[in-house]
């Protein structure tokens, strides 16, 4: 009787610290808040959200929390208010030749975020998915009203902490609604635009890509599938990072970025060279697939590497 009553006690341990070690969905109108252990993780914005009527944007993940539960990413920034914790926009939005907004520069566009439900997923992760309509008040019906003519179902996937990180998954998918609707980054020899983050970035902020230093420079960089930022993203006396894995079945180049050391964002240009749009598909959608690591210490305490190649093996 003693063996049945410790190991039934072992077996009731066991299933406390699982559901303690659980990632915590709670969907409002607004907005879905992520958490463990009442510990914030991030949330993603549903409604609206505009400085003083300028800048409206939705459909983005801010905060996004290191993992001692401080703020790592900013929105609207003085530098550059249309800027907004993780991201992902496009500076040419196309239907044939006729540009309809901008939604890295907040310009002649809107999302309506239709509806947003928790998913089952594998692994001990817990999910949401959006379907968000892309409209712009340059692209109307007969009666005057603004008409979708992206379909976007975006998948956010959090993971429990694990040791001294924490892994997040954004998958994108876009859906053009009418023939011949394109999309675009910056038309310069720049191009950025994709998938952003907007985190603070102190005085000690490096980069590293498979393993060695990367140094920003004005224009795209082709580095590894996958960019670290570290420094005292939190905490002076602590370094911190955050780590951006690009899945290499993306579409086009996985391995460009734009980096930059203070007061911007940071991006995995897609597509590359941005300076020229892209066809989306009515029929299958264009898939972009991305991993955030939220990790303490820099990028050598980690095994990150490793953690790539375990991200291209599991099925997304």
């Amino acid at each position: 009787m003693p063996n049945k009553v410790y190991i039934l006690y072992v077996l009731l341990l066991f299933a406390l610290n699982s559901v303690a070690q659980q990632v915590n969905i709670n969907i409002q109108n607004d907005v879905v808040y992520f958490s463990q252990d009442d510990m914030p993780i991030l949330n993603y914005q549903i409604a609206e959200t505009s400085l003083n009527g300028n800048y409206k944007r939705c459909n983005y993940i801010h905060p996004l929390y290191a993992l001692n539960g401080t703020i790592l990413t900013e929105d609207f920034p003085e530098d550059h208010p249309h800027h907004r914790g993780i991201f992902w926009a496009w500076h040419q939005i196309l239907i044939g030749n006729k540009l309809v907004g901008d939604s890295w520069e907040l310009q002649h566009i809107s999302w309506d975020v239709d509806t947003v439900k928790e998913v089952t997923t594998k692994y001990s992760a817990k999910a949401i998915q959006a379907k968000v309509f892309w409209t712009s008040d340059l692209w109307l019906d007969a009666n005057g009203h603004e008409k979708p003519f992206i379909q976007e179902t975006t998948t956010i996937r959090v993971f429990p902490k694990e040791d001294n990180y924490r892994k997040v998954d954004i998958k994108i998918e876009l859906t053009a609604l009418v023939p011949d609707v394109r999309i675009g980054g910056s038309e310069n020899e720049k191009g950025y635009g994709g998938f952003s983050t907007r985190i603070k970035l102190p005085d000690n902020v490096s980069f590293i890509s498979n393993n060695k230093h990367v140094a920003p420079k004005n224009l795209p960089i082709k580095a590894g599938n996958w960019m670290d930022i570290s420094g005292s993203l939190t905490n002076y006396s602590q370094a911190s990072g955050l780590t951006i894995f690009c899945h290499p079945k993306n579409p086009g180049k996985t391995n460009r970025w734009i980096l930059r050391k203070k007061r911007s964002m940071q991006n995995a240009v897609y597509p590359y060279p941005g300076s020229k749009p892209v066809n989306l598909s009515n029929l299958k959608p264009t898939v972009l697939n991305y991993r955030l690591i939220i990790h303490d210490d820099y990028a050598k305490s980690l095994s990150l590497s490793k953690l790539y190649s375990d991200y291209k093996k599991e099925k997304i």
